[in-house]
């Protein structure tokens, strides 16, 4: 009987989990080369997970609600049915003994404190890989780890239970669990000692605020929480400053005006603002590489290809990635198409794992949101972000062959944020200054 494993895939550079939805197949059922057996979602994107054989689901290593570490086992699939009776995975409590017919190896323990912790502790609560690894570093006990509440499914121990656990670890007795906090009403808060404070996680940031009547509490949503420890992080790596620059863009807008009812009954796509701007940062950028890179710790990384993320806000109010690979390579139709299609899926759910991946440089469109600028966070691994904000009719000084004048012009700013341990003040500025001269040259009369 072949076993196969099914590991928990990279679903980005940056994302070193996943947290499991839904299982869409039953330990016994049959499932073929390539279907979808569960579903995962991570702070980026929603995804299936496909069988890499046909055969058997013998056994599901994780639960709903699990959060499991990339490269982790998540499933096994035995490949001849006959031979194979799979069964259902040990309910809570329930030790696995050699005699299980789809156990072939010992579930795997951690060494914590002289206490082998298994994957289910004395209470018979199911722990997840990561909130294993998580307990043996910070040198949690088994039985310690037992008293930690949990808020998954059937009060299983999430990673963000264990990560608030330890922030509050030292207000209390290592083997006690801390009190729950329960909003009924002004309370005092206790004072955040420095102990406490190096003692929690860089990505923890928790603090007893006072609580008032009339105050709600509300629980991040599983997305939220991982935007948020990624913004933090990139805070916590890059260097940021951030550069300002006012383009006209004038001839832009008079042109998409007189183009766009045209080019949406031609090509079936509407003309946004968006693939105009992709193709002046893609044009910048072969000109300014510096900007096209990433840090690997005293290492720099220059990226070939130039594949610009767009920032795209989701009806949740979270925000996606997806990319638009070798951006330099497309023409401004293909560029539209690709925006308008990419952000209308990515808004509906249904963008793919690698259209998330592999970006090398960013475009947040502010604007949409009538703010006229902003200092955006850059997306680690990449070293710079570019913000584009609302386009507003302003008077301006227009140069002309018989003198100054004042006239109404469109004008937008440009915000550019980048990390100054590799992009300094002279090419990150310099290279926002070109994308606006690009904008600024547009050419009234150009064919589409």
């Amino acid at each position: 009987m072949a076993r196969t494993e099914v590991l928990m895939p990279k679903m980005g550079e940056s994302v070193a989990e996943a947290t499991v939805i839904k299982w869409l197949k039953n330990v016994g059922d049959a499932v073929a080369l390539d279907e979808p057996i569960m579903e995962i979602a991570t702070d980026k994107v929603d995804s299936e997970i496909p069988s890499p054989v046909a055969g058997i689901l013998a056994e599901q290593c994780c639960k709903e609600n699990d959060v499991v570490q990339v490269g982790n086992a998540v499933a096994v699939i035995t490949t001849e049915a006959t031979e194979a009776t799979p069964s259902a995975p040990p309910a809570p409590g329930t030790p696995t003994t050699a005699a299980a017919p789809v156990a072939a190896a010992a579930a795997p323990v951690l060494a914590v404190g002289g206490t082998e912790v298994g994957r289910t502790g004395a209470s018979g609560r199911f722990y997840s890989p990561l909130v294993r690894n998580i307990a043996k570093e910070e040198g949690i006990s088994l039985e310690e780890l037992d008293k930690v509440p949990g808020t998954g499914q059937d009060g299983r121990v999430t990673k963000h239970d264990l990560l608030g656990y330890l922030a509050d670890r030292g207000k209390t007795a290592p083997a006690s669990a801390p009190s729950p906090v329960v909003a009924a009403g002004p309370a005092k808060a206790a004072p955040v000692t420095a102990a406490l404070v190096a003692a929690a996680p860089a990505v923890v940031h928790r603090t007893n605020i006072t609580l008032m009547d009339g105050d709600e509490v509300v629980e991040m949503d599983r997305m939220r929480k991982m935007i948020a420890e990624h913004m933090t992080m990139s805070k916590h790596t890059s260097a940021h400053v951030t550069s300002f620059v006012e383009a006209d863009v004038t001839n832009i807008v008079l042109w998409r005006d007189r183009n766009k009812a045209a080019f949406e009954k031609r090509e079936g796509e509407k003309l946004t603002f968006t693939p105009i701007f992709i193709e002046a940062v893609a044009r910048a950028i072969k000109e300014f590489p510096g900007v096209n890179v990433s840090v690997d710790g005293d290492r720099i990384i220059k990226r070939k290809q130039i594949n610009i993320g767009m920032a795209a806000a989701l009806p949740t109010g979270n925000l996606i990635v997806p990319v638009i690979r070798n951006a330099d390579q497309k023409n401004l139709i293909g560029l539209s198409k690709e925006v308008n299609d990419l952000a209308g899926r990515a808004r509906a759910g249904k963008l793919k794992p690698e259209e998330i991946q592999g970006g090398t440089y960013t475009l947040s469109n502010v604007g949409t949101f009538g703010n006229v600028m902003g200092t955006p966070v850059i997306n680690q691994p990449q070293v710079a972000i570019l913000a584009v904000g609302a386009i507003r009719k302003k008077p301006a000084v227009i140069e002309t062959p018989q003198g100054d004048l004042i006239g109404i012009r469109h004008m937008m700013f440009l915000s550019h944020s980048y990390d100054h341990r590799v992009v300094d003040g002279s090419l990150g500025g310099m290279f926002v200054r070109r994308v606006a001269d690009l904008l600024e040259a547009w050419d009234p009369e150009r064919t589409i």
